[in-house]
Formats: C-alpha cells, structure tokens, sequence
C-alpha cells in the first residue's frame, strides 16, 4: 500500500505553485478530499477550484477546513519552501502535531515505488521533463508525470496513468536540495550552473548535492550528463549506472548529439545520434537551439523506453512546448510578442539569441521582472551582459517571492550594468501604457519568473487592438 494511503486529507500550504498544484491534482484523482492556501488568487488556483479543490486565500487557522481540523492524524500537510516563515498557519499546524511534509518528500514517496525517470538543472528541467512525458505518451508508453509547468500538448502540469506499474516522470528540483528524496533509475541533468546561492553558499556546494542527487540513481540506470555540465558528476554514480554525455554537435565530443541542424522558421530539422541508435529527420516545432538539446536528452530516455524509430519522429513533430517557454504570444506579418520563464543569465542569454537569430536586424524590446533579492544581488552582472543582447531593455521591481528585501539590491543594481542603446526602470502600468502609445519595436519579449505572467493577457489585448484592430 502506498505510504499516503493513510491520508483521507490533505491540505496544502502555497497550492497555487505550479509543483504543488500537480500534486494537488494527483491527489484529487486519487481519492483524497484535498484543500489549501495560497496568497493570491490565479488562473491556476481557478483551474483547481473548478475541479473540486477549496482554496482560501487569508493565512487565518479558522479557514483551514473542518475536516482538516478535526482529523488531524489522518490528515498529510504538504509544504512548499515558498511560505514564510512567520506565517499562522504553518505555526498552527506544527502546534497541533501534524504530518507536515515538503513537496519534494511527497514526491519521494509517490516515485519509491515505481520506476522513475527524474530530469534535474538549474535550467532546462521543465522544458525537458515535458519532452519526456510527452514523447512516452505520444509514443503510446504509460507514464505519469508531475511537471513544472503547464505542457501545451497536456493542457496542464500533471499527466495520469492508470497503469499501476508505469513509470513516472518528474522535475527533480534543487532548491534547498529537494531532489535528494529521489532515487531514479534514469537521471537527465541539463546544467550545474550557479544558482541558488542564498541556500548553497557556493558553486562547488551546489555542485556535490548534483553528485549527491546522481548517486541514488538505482543499479543498472543511466545518467544522461549534458557537457557543458560540471564532469565531476559523473565521477559520483555508483557502479553499474551508464554515464551518457550530450551536446549538440559531435565536435563537443558527446555520445549523443545532432547532426544536420538546420532551421527553417520557428522549425529545426536535425539527425539524433545517440548510443541507442541514429534516427534521421527529426522535426522540432518549437524554437531555439537549446531547445534541440533538450530534445537529444529526451528522446534518448524514449528509445531506453523502447519507442522506436518511427513513433519517436512522430512524437518530435507533435511536440508543443510549454506555457511561457518561448511562448508566441501574438505574431503578425511585421511584429510578434513572445513570452519566456526565463530568470538565470544563461537561460536569458539562450532566449535572447535565439530570439535575435529567428529576427534578425529586428528591433527587440525586452521587459524583465528580476527574481528574488539573492539573485539579483549575485547575478547582477551576468542579467546585465544577457539583457544587453536586446536593444531596449525595461525593468521592473524585483519580485521577491520568499524573501524579504536586502539593503541596496533593487533593479537599479542590473539597470546600472546594462550597455543596451535604451533601458529604464518601470511600474507596470508604465508597461502597458508604453505598449499602447509606443510601439518602436518590431519584436516585444517578456520575461521572468515572478508574476510578470499576469502582465501578459493585458499586454496581448493591448497589442492586439493596435496591430490587428481586435481585441484579444
């Protein structure tokens, strides 16, 4: 019987998370009365509500639910690191003796059972993960998946099987190094860049819990390495797991890279080369260079699933994308407006490339909203180097999620830095109202991880009326 077999109840502090909301649906699905916080009301925490789940929205202990108050030993609490610490009612339930659990131990718990294909970095995992999910599901292999983000082709974060024995897909995530509690039996790590550096201290130490991470890959399971990566991970695995190198040429010396790329449109066309078995023609819709290394990382973990050669080509070609990953937000003839998660330097490097190679001498307007204080103030010169790629940057105030502000770091700290020919620091309703009145751009990309999302339907109404004179 499964470990949360025992729990009728479950409640959620921080639901609307895209991680948590996952595990909330996988709940729901599977029997439980579930019910949660969260701070603010979202088109996410709207979707949950519609299927059945109550949700409030003030931290008050008189509007956790009856059941979960009255039940507490058959009642699991599910954590996200995102609430604060002096918040009532986490304080409440620890008081009363509740099973409190992070979401990275539950995950560890659903996946103990099952085998599971587990994609970590500090960049790529959600795009990467949803191409491991989708391709099995295309392909007709039974899998679920608990995903950070809403994949395109699933319309949302979680994808069921009713197969008791399927394997399940997950992002394995290392802030505050959740993914220890998991043990896979194939592991895909897309980068070991610095990030995080409020819980690691340093890059060496973010470093060693990715080594920590691949060491629990189960015996006879593969480690899918990308080469740009930290190499001392794969010195960690234990005997008998399978170290498998990638890239996108085999000029960076890989077992499985591309070949033949090229692009037509928002179209890559490319040759997998991998240790499982070349597959020529592969047909990706969804843009950027980066995103064909996701794709070779992926569609290895397909053919170790057996999908073969022809299932695989079809999967490739239906694959879609993931909501705010290069997202095409509105395109017309002359100008278009892409949104993307971005919120690492590097991530916004690959993005802004990307974008500059697809439009080329097109004027490039980019508005990004920084995440978290720690962030900022480590990575202030790198978010410089990447936002000066786009000839007008905008700025707005750094979103702090968890953290409380420091002295001195605000988005100034990044403006300061920036060499693009036009930058500013903005209000949102400086945004929308310079999308309305001044339109010298030819692309417009927003990005960030905060709650910029909430900017796009009002920007793509906006923009709709003055490009196609309709609204959204």
């Amino acid at each position: 019987m499964s470990p949360v077999a025992a729990f009728p109840y479950v409640y959620f502090l921080g639901i609307g998370g895209i991680g948590m909301s996952a595990l909330a649906r996988w709940f729901q699905a599977n029997g439980h009365q579930v019910s949660g916080y969260d701070k603010t009301a979202t088109p996410l925490t709207e979707a949950l509500t519609a299927e059945g789940i109550v949700i409030h929205y003030a931290d008050a202990v008189e509007q956790i639910p009856a059941v979960v108050r009255e039940n507490l030993a058959q009642t699991l609490v599910v954590l996200t690191p995102a609430i604060p610490k002096d918040h009532r009612e986490w304080a409440w339930l620890r008081e009363q003796g509740y099973d409190i659990r992070k979401r990275s131990q539950v995950l560890g718990l659903l996946t103990a059972g099952h085998r599971t294909i587990a994609v970590a970095g500090t960049h790529g995992k959600t795009t990467t993960s949803s191409m491991v999910a989708h391709l099995l599901h295309h392909a007709g292999v039974p899998c679920s998946a608990f995903l950070g983000g809403i994949a395109v082709n699933l319309g949302s974060n979680l994808l069921l099987s009713t197969e008791p024995d399927a394997p399940i897909v997950v992002e394995a995530d290392e802030y505050d190094r959740s993914f220890l509690t998991l043990h896979p039996d194939i592991a895909i790590v897309t980068s070991t860049d610095a990030d995080h550096l409020d819980i690691y201290g340093d890059k060496e130490s973010l470093v060693e819990s990715f080594r920590q991470f691949v060491s629990q890959i189960r015996p006879g399971g593969t480690l899918i390495l990308n080469h740009t990566a930290d190499q001392s991970v794969a010195a960690a695995v234990r005997p008998g797991v399978r170290v498998v190198h990638y890239g996108l040429s085999a000029a960076q010396g890989p077992e499985l890279y591309a070949d033949g790329i090229t692009a037509r449109g928002h179209q890559f066309r490319f040759d997998l080369h991998s240790p499982q078995g070349t597959v020529a023609g592969l047909e990706l819709a969804v843009p950027g260079f980066h995103n064909v290394e996701n794709m070779l990382a992926a569609a290895c973990v397909a053919q170790l699933e057996q999908v073969g050669e022809e299932a695989l080509r079809g999967a490739v070609a239906a694959y879609r994308g993931v909501k705010r990953r290069f997202e095409f937000v509105l395109t017309t003839p002359d100008k278009v407006y892409v949104d993307d998660y971005a919120h690492h330097p590097r991530e916004i490097e690959a993005f802004l490339r990307s974008l500059r190679a697809l439009y080329l001498g097109k004027r490039l307007r980019v508005v990004f909203q920084p995440h978290l204080f720690t962030r900022t103030r480590d990575f202030a010169p790198g978010f410089a180097e990447s936002l000066s790629l786009a000839d007008e940057v905008i700025l707005l105030a750094i979103y702090p999620a968890r953290e409380l502000p420091l002295e001195g770091v605000t988005s100034e700290l990044i403006l300061s830095q920036i060499t693009a020919p036009k930058k500013s620091l903005q209000t949102r309703q400086q945004v929308l109202e310079g999308a309305e009145n001044e339109q010298d751009f030819d692309v417009l990309a927003t990005v960030g991880a905060g709650d910029i999302d909430q900017l796009v339907p009002l920007l793509k109404n906006i923009l709709n009326i003055r490009w196609n004179g309709v609204e959204a």
